[in-house]
């Protein structure tokens, strides 16, 4: 049997991983358009990986311009069971600082595309458990490796550290928060702020994939006011710091992961399905048989 393989969604330095081999860009066409580009298959520390550069080699799609599901139906039809999500975030709470990572355990949908995050309809209704959209388990790996690379919270008095949990609020974009918006999420207690990872998370989990998200920290957004206005050399600068940090922790993660899929994510249909197969379209079945096709 295949062994299974682990996704990786993140920024274009993230391939650069050290120990990174056989490496083989593949395209992949999908019934929901392109990906947001080729994906990058290899080895590392023992396992087959897949990676994709979220905005595409160069950086050239915008968040909302991003194709969900096409690049979550990729991960599953090459054969992923895992993804692990690195990207670039806000933080709305001085706890957190630029360069921290914070391991998300919720979502607050801001976003206006919610018709783009699902794979079902036309003719096939499914409605999947959502009240904890980080799959647990994934998340608690990336925190162990993260621990073990950067050192203990409490301990960390400066540089990088690491938090466990928190509510990710998922805006629109692409234009940074209004000061009122970023008060506003500051004051309701939410932790960072980005724009790409709920669709993901949501596509992944209707995918039957694990997703857990590694949200790195790179300015205080714009409620700070004491700080400096949020930049796009601010963010650039501080995700170049955080890229490496990102590498160490999933290298030491991956061996971690399991070799077989038996979390409670990867059944996540098996209640979900609400039509009868009988009245599934030919179609339908054909667009989605790498997602459906223990159900046929």
């Amino acid at each position: 049997m295949a062994q299974h393989k682990i996704g990786i969604i993140g920024g274009s330095g993230l391939y650069h991983l050290e120990g990174f081999t056989n490496q083989k860009w593949v395209k992949v066409k999908t019934p929901f358009g392109p990906p947001s580009d080729a994906f990058l298959a290899g080895r590392l520390a023992g396992r087959e990986i897949v990676f994709l550069p979220r905005h595409g080699r160069g950086h050239r799609l915008l968040p909302s311009e991003l194709n969900h599901r096409a690049n979550v139906w990729a991960l599953k039809k090459l054969g992923a069971a895992w993804i692990v999500s690195v990207s670039a975030v806000g933080s709305l709470q001085k706890k957190y600082r630029p360069c921290d990572i914070v391991l998300p355990d919720q979502f607050l949908d801001r976003t206006k595309r919610d018709f783009e995050h699902t794979f079902f309809g036309r003719g096939i209704v499914s409605h999947v458990a959502f009240a904890d959209p980080i799959c647990a388990e994934l998340s608690r790996i990336l925190f162990r490796a993260g621990q073990a690379e950067l050192g203990a919270v409490k301990s960390a008095k400066n540089g990088n550290r690491i938090h466990q949990g928190g509510t990710y609020v998922n805006m629109e974009g692409p234009a940074f928060s209004t000061r009122a918006e970023s008060l506003t999420y500051h004051r309701l207690g939410y932790d960072v702020i980005g724009m790409t990872n709920l669709g993901e998370a949501k596509c992944a989990r209707e995918a039957e994939l694990a997703y857990a998200t590694m949200a790195m920290i790179t300015d205080y957004d714009c409620w700070k006011v004491d700080e400096a206005h949020v930049t796009v050399d601010m963010v650039v600068a501080n995700l170049m710091k955080n890229a490496a940090t990102a590498k160490a922790i999933i290298a030491r993660a991956i061996p971690q992961i399991p070799a077989e899929p038996n979390w409670p994510c990867h059944d996540a249909l098996k209640n979900a399905i609400m039509t009868d197969r009988k009245l599934w379209p030919k179609k339908t079945i054909a667009e989605l048989r790498p997602i459906l096709a223990k159900y046929l």
